[in-house]
């Protein structure tokens, strides 16, 4: 038996995928404990979850300007939250990994003090990476944006990690498990060899024991339309005109809409509208998703073999858009401008399967099951492990 320390930001996206490996751990014998944030982690992985608490940076959740879009947006991420966020973890960190003792480290890929401090007690770790977009090195094209944030993370490690690293913190040498698929990375430049591309994550949620199951129309198609958790501030406008193409497609379609911050009012009839729905279980009914790109519930909706309209709003989601999109498995819509036919016009495409979405996503979805998923990254753990033990004096 081994034990696993995971850690997490405050972000339901970024856990997720690490629920499903943590419960494949703990199902084939190991230990896992979090890093984290105990309310959020505990929503996702259930009330039994071992965590150690960790603070919350000054600027508290991430709340961002809804207008805040591209490079600024990007740099606003770093420098208002995962910077501070890191410098705020490190302490909890570093108690957990002396109080735990693991023998190896998931954290992910924006929760930097774990990187950081594992490098410093020469622990091996894995980072997680919960979005395809920093595989194929999003700041490519904004040489100054990536000089600002190296010279960032370069002051991170003097304080909590090795002054001696030369590595990025974002992804570990010991190897790094990315929940997505080749389809949708391409080959790109990074080392593959340490690189593994498991597909999405999938494990059983907390259900919802009053969703309206028997509400559902057997006899049309369902689409499921989602913009993640953090996005509520921007999504009105959207999710009126998305309320609107379901309508116009009623006599075929029947839209089931996430709306968690009430965005939504007086929808057209035979719309359903919930603040949060069970995602998997719909997924498994739908014919089609309406996404803001979050790499998730794309990943979720391919291994599920549907086609996707994608309505990128910032951060990863315009790359995760632009990959959906070339990979032949959606169509790409501009987030603030998008009306309500042309949605509808879109879905019936991916529909009808006339630009052959259906097909791509198909596809898509039997490669990301044949790359294991939950399975396969327990299975580079467990060599990690093997391959890298740990003197109990480096913890």
């Amino acid at each position: 038996m081994s034990r696993f320390l995971l850690v997490a930001p405050p972000l339901t996206g970024h856990i997720n995928p690490l629920v499903a490996v943590a419960a494949e751990l703990t199902a084939r014998g190991h230990e896992v404990a979090w890093c984290g944030y105990a309310d959020r982690i505990r929503d996702a992985a259930g009330p039994a979850a071992a965590v150690h608490e960790c603070a919350l940076p000054e600027a508290g959740e991430l709340v961002r300007p809804p207008t805040l879009t591209g490079p600024a947006a990007f740099r606003f991420l770093w420098e208002v939250f995962f910077i501070p966020l890191a410098e705020a973890m490190a302490p909890a960190v570093a108690s957990a990994m002396h109080a735990f003792r693991p023998d190896a480290v998931v954290t992910d890929q924006h929760a930097v003090a774990g990187a950081l401090v594992c490098e410093r007690l020469g622990v091996p770790y894995f980072t997680s990476a919960s979005t395809s977009a920093e595989l194929i090195d999003p700041l490519a094209d904004l040489p100054k944006v990536a000089a600002w944030l190296t010279g960032r993370l370069d002051a991170l490690r003097e304080a909590i990690g090795d002054p001696a690293a030369t590595h990025d913190p974002r992804f570990s040498p010991y190897g790094v498990l990315a929940f997505t698929g080749r389809e949708l990375v391409g080959d790109g430049t990074l080392p593959w060899e340490r690189v593994h591309l498991v597909g999405p994550a999938i494990a059983d949620r907390p259900g919802d024991p009053d969703f309206p199951w028997q509400a559902l129309d057997p006899s049309r198609d369902l689409v499921f339309v989602s913009l993640g958790t953090a996005n509520t501030d921007a999504g009105a406008r959207f999710l009126h005109e998305a309320a609107g193409a379901l309508d116009l497609l009623a006599d075929r379609v029947q839209g089931v809409v996430a709306d968690p911050g009430g965005q939504l009012t007086d929808p057209p009839p035979g719309i359903l509208v919930r603040p949060y729905v069970p995602q998997l279980e719909l997924l498994g009914r739908a014919r089609a998703v309406v996404s803001h790109g979050g790499h998730n519930t794309v990943c979720e909706a391919l291994w599920h073999g549907l086609p996707l309209v994608v309505a990128p709003i910032r951060d990863d989601q315009p790359i995760v858009a632009r990959q959906v999109a070339e990979a032949g498995a959606g169509i790409r819509v501009r987030f603030g401008r998008v009306d309500a036919p042309k949605l509808a016009e879109a879905l019936r495409t991916v529909l009808d399967d006339t630009g052959g979405h259906r097909t791509a996503a198909a596809a898509i979805g039997r490669s990301m099951r044949v790359a294991g998923g939950r399975r396969a990254a327990a299975d580079h753990l467990e060599q990690l492990v093997t391959a890298h033990p740990v003197a109990s004096a480096g913890r």
